[in-house]
C-alpha cells in the first residue's frame, strides 16, 4: 500500500467522530480503518478518504 495512502492526517483525526454514536474515533493503521469502540465499527479508508457510513463500516465482531 502506498505509504501516503496509509495515514490519516491527526488534525482530521480530532475532528472526525463516529456518524452513529458521535464518539471519538482510533486509527488502525494495519487494517486502514477509522475504529469506534463505542459503536464496535470500523470505518474503512479507500484512496485516503475515510468512508464515515455506517452502512459500509465492519463490525469489529467479525
Amino acid at each position: 500500500m502506498d505509504e501516503k495512502l496509509s495515514r490519516v492526517d491527526p488534525k482530521l483525526l480530532e475532528l472526525l467522530v463516529c456518524p452513529l454514536t458521535k464518539g471519538r474515533l482510533s486509527y488502525d493503521r494495519e487494517h486502514n480503518e477509522l475504529v469506534s469502540e463505542k459503536a464496535r465499527l470500523a470505518y474503512p479508508i479507500r484512496d485516503g478518504i475515510p468512508i464515515m457510513l455506517v452502512s459500509e463500516a465492519r463490525g469489529l465482531d467479525d
